[in-house]
C-alpha cells in the first residue's frame, strides 16, 4: 500500500499542512464511522477537524464548510451518492478535495484534488460484501496522516496534553504536584533537634506517615517515615530519648511544586518510597505528598 500511495500522501499532507481552516471529514455508512474517528484524531494531535454527514450536508450542513477549509471524502466504491451531490458546492466553494476511495477511476477520485488509493483484493467478510480490510485501509491511511501532519507542526506532549484535560491522559500529562500536595499547615513538620517522640505526634495529626526535618536555616535537613521508625524500633530505641537527627534519612528524595505528578510517582517507584517532601529553590518545604495522595488524584 505504501508505494501505490507514496506520492499522492505526500500532496495530501502539504494540503494539510498549507490548510487555513479546519479540515472536514465526510462519510456514509462504515466510511462515516471511519471518518469520524480520523476527525477525532486529527483534533486531537494538533489539525483542528470535524466530521460532517454527507446527507446532512445537503440540508444546511454544508454552511458549516468554508474556502479555507480542506474535505477528506471517504468512500471506497467513489459513487456514494450523498458525496456526489455535493461536489458541485465543493467545487463553487473552491475547495481543496482528498479523497479516500478504492476506485481510482470513480467520479469522486477524479473530482479530487487528490486520491488516496484504498483498494483492497478482497474485504475480510467471508461474503466479501462488509466493508472490514478496506474500512481498516480508510483508518490506517487517516492515523498516517495525523501522525505526519503531528510531526510536521511539531506538535508536543504538552501541546498533546492541552486536548486531552480529562481522563488519564489529562492527569498524567497535565497534573502538578502543586496541586496534590499538602501545604501549609497540613505540612509534617519537626525541627532537627526534637525527639523522635516529638516526629511521632506530628506525624500522627498530619497522617502522612512522614514529616519533614528542619535544620536551624529553615532547609531540609531530613526525612523521618514510617519506614524508619520501622528500623529504628528494631534497634531498640527510647522515643522518648532519641534525637530525632540520629534516625532520620538525611538524603531525602524531594519535589518541586512545578513538577508533574506523574513524575513525583517515577520517583516513589524507582527509589521504592511512599512519600516525597516539595521543597523550594531555596531547599526549603513547601509541601508533602505520598502515594496515597497520587491515587486519590488518578495518577496511579
Amino acid at each position: 500500500m505504501s508505494a501505490r500511495v507514496e506520492e499522492s500522501f505526500s500532496k495530501a499532507c502539504r494540503l494539510l499542512l498549507n490548510c487555513h481552516g479546519r479540515i472536514v471529514v465526510l462519510g456514509m455508512g462504515k466510511s462515516g464511522h471511519i471518518g469520524n474517528k480520523i476527525a477525532a484524531t486529527l483534533a486531537s494531535t494538533g489539525s483542528p477537524a470535524f466530521f460532517v454527514h454527507p446527507a446532512e450536508a445537503s440540508h444546511g450542513d454544508m454552511g458549516m464548510i468554508t474556502r479555507d477549509d480542506v474535505i477528506i471524502a471517504i468512500s471506497q466504491s467513489g459513487t456514494s451518492s450523498e458525496i456526489l451531490t455535493l461536489l458541485p458546492l465543493i467545487k463553487r466553494l473552491g475547495v481543496a478535495l482528498i479523497s479516500f476511495t478504492g476506485n481510482p477511476a470513480s467520479p469522486l477520485a477524479k473530482a479530487a484534488d487528490v486520491n488516496l488509493d484504498t483498494s483492497v483484493t478482497t474485504e475480510a467478510c467471508p461474503l466479501n460484501l462488509a466493508p472490514t480490510s478496506s474500512t481498516t485501509v480508510a483508518l490506517v491511511l487517516g492515523d498516517a496522516l495525523a501522525i505526519a501532519l503531528l510531526e510536521a507542526r511539531g506538535f508536543t506532549a504538552e501541546d498533546f496534553a492541552f486536548s486531552h484535560p480529562g481522563g488519564a491522559l489529562g492527569r498524567r500529562l497535565l497534573l502538578k504536584v502543586e496541586s496534590v500536595m499538602h501545604a501549609g499547615t497540613d505540612l509534617p513538620r519537626v525541627s532537627e533537634d526534637a525527639l523522635v517522640c516529638d516526629a511521632l505526634l506530628e506525624m500522627s495529626r498530619k497522617g502522612l506517615g512522614m514529616t519533614s526535618v528542619l535544620a536551624a536555616d529553615g532547609r531540609l535537613a531530613g526525612i523521618f517515615t514510617d519506614g524508619d521508625l520501622r528500623r529504628a524500633l528494631d534497634r531498640g530505641i527510647d522515643v522518648r530519648s532519641t534525637p530525632i537527627a540520629t534516625v532520620m534519612t538525611r538524603d531525602a528524595r524531594t519535589a518541586t511544586a512545578p513538577m508533574l505528578a506523574a513524575e513525583a510517582l517515577k520517583i516513589m517507584e524507582e527509589h521504592k518510597i511512599n512519600a516525597l517532601v516539595v521543597i523550594d529553590e531555596k531547599l526549603c518545604p513547601i509541601g508533602a505528598l505520598n502515594i496515597g495522595d497520587l491515587l486519590r488524584a488518578g495518577v496511579l
